[in-house]
């Protein structure tokens, strides 16, 4: 898992986990337990499902194959975005604007969700308001323009404006964007200091997790589901699949509609002297295919976010990598420390839209939300655990949606994808 990379800066420990001291330990799975749920995954959509399920009276286990934290949701940039992977305009000519606008509010719903979620259970998230979309080509200006308008107009969210290079410039602290849209109806968070919180609440609530209990196999006998695991048997009447990119070869549906690509983030030393970088703290993603992804944290601190690998091996100098994106875009930073530097496996999907399928009977796999998924991977689990005690979900909008498996099998999945992508991050760069 990432935290066990080696980096010339810190030994992959990234600045969420540097300052989150109270980071619990779980027990191991030692011995066969059965259930009515299982989960494999102790991400955001497995806790979340893990809570609920318990909190209404579920018998339920949740395995992880290494700390609680150590995957995307507590290693991601923090955003959490509006709507879909896709911007509404541009989903709604694929899917036609009643579909579209039901998974616009559906993420919505996700983003009261999470909210409501924290403040209830007392969960200081570090969230901040505001996040800002902007375009490092001339040629966007016209679908930045439209795209406020249309989401006031067609989507009812008013929480969308157009900015000019001039407000962008002053707004994200450089002249390196011609324009942009600014969203003060979403934000940005500490990603691991939600991660501990739910895995707290999920145990408080009853439900069984277990860290370091890696799933080996899974398989049906007779009506129930069996999960092999090193140090016992799980035995359950459903089974969640909630290990998004870390599927590895456990599942093979999963593993062929999600694929896994590296992202990574490095933390400046606080900017107390360049108070022109991103003034108001919003969270900032450009319109690169190689997304650039950057943030204030509340102490101050760039996190930047960039350099994608499309396989699952980590690069052995992220931080100049980083630091190269970061003086692109802020040269007055070229000589600002970095003290951290990270990185980890996002899930992706084809068409960059969640994953959910039934992969055998019983078994839901829930993954792929393609760095959109500090809020819809939340709302999912919750969404999993109503669906599970036969309650209607808005579970199935995702469920209908076509996800193809990626091309070329198992052999050829990565090196197809390695080259496709690269492709798109060469034509960035042109």
């Amino acid at each position: 898992m990432a935290d066990r990379w080696q980096s010339p800066i810190a030994p992959g420990i990234s600045w969420y986990q540097d300052g989150v001291a109270d980071r619990p330990a779980y027990p191991a799975l030692d011995g066969s337990q059965t259930a009515d749920v299982a989960i494999i995954g102790g991400g955001y959509t497995g806790l979340q499902a893990a809570y609920n399920l318990a909190k209404a009276g579920v018998s339920v286990v949740l395995i992880e194959a290494e700390r609680f934290g150590d995957g995307a949701s507590g290693r991601n940039g923090g955003q959490m975005g509006t709507g879909q992977r896709w911007w509404p305009e541009d989903l709604e000519k694929e899917l036609g604007y009643e579909r579209s606008k039901a998974l616009f509010d559906m993420a919505e719903n996700a983003k009261r969700h999470l909210l409501d979620f924290a403040n209830i259970h007392g969960i200081d998230m570090d969230y901040l308001p505001g996040q800002m979309n902007v375009a490092h080509k001339k040629g966007y200006e016209r679908d930045y323009r439209a795209n406020a308008e249309i989401a006031a107009e067609r989507y009812d969210y008013p929480h969308v404006t157009y900015m000019d290079a001039r407000e962008t410039a002053e707004r994200v602290g450089t002249k390196d964007y011609y324009c942009g849209v600014r969203d003060m109806g979403t934000g940005h968070i500490h990603p691991l200091k939600l991660l501990v919180g739910l895995a707290r609440v999920a145990a408080a609530a009853g439900a069984r997790i277990h860290e370091m209990t890696r799933a080996t196999a899974i398989r049906k006998v007779g009506g129930k589901t069996v999960i092999e695991t090193p140090r016992g048997v799980l035995k359950a009447d459903r089974v969640l699949i909630a290990t998004n990119a870390y599927i590895g070869n456990l599942e093979p549906v999963t593993a062929s509609h999600i694929m896994p690509i590296g992202s990574f983030i490095a933390a400046t030393e606080p900017l107390d002297a360049f108070p022109h970088v991103i003034p108001g703290s919003e969270a900032v993603c450009d319109s690169r295919f190689v997304v650039r992804y950057f943030r204030k944290s509340r102490d101050n601190r760039l996190l930047f976010g960039g350099r994608e690998v499309y396989s699952s091996s980590d690069p052995k100098d992220t931080a100049n990598a980083i630091r190269k994106q970061i003086v692109d875009t802020y040269p007055a930073l070229k000589n600002v420390e970095i003290t951290h530097a990270w990185g980890g496996n996002v899930g992706i999907t084809m068409p960059r839209q969640p994953f959910v399928r039934e992969v055998m009977p019983g078994v839901t796999s829930i993954g792929g939300y393609s760095g959109h998924g500090v809020m819809l991977s939340n709302y999912c689990g919750k969404l999993y655990a109503d669906m599970a005690q036969g309650k209607a979900t808005e579970l199935d909008q995702l469920a209908h949606l076509k996800i193809p498996p990626f091309p070329g099998g198992s052999r050829m999945r990565s090196p197809l994808l390695f080259l496709a992508l690269t492709w798109f991050a060469l034509r960035d760069r042109i």
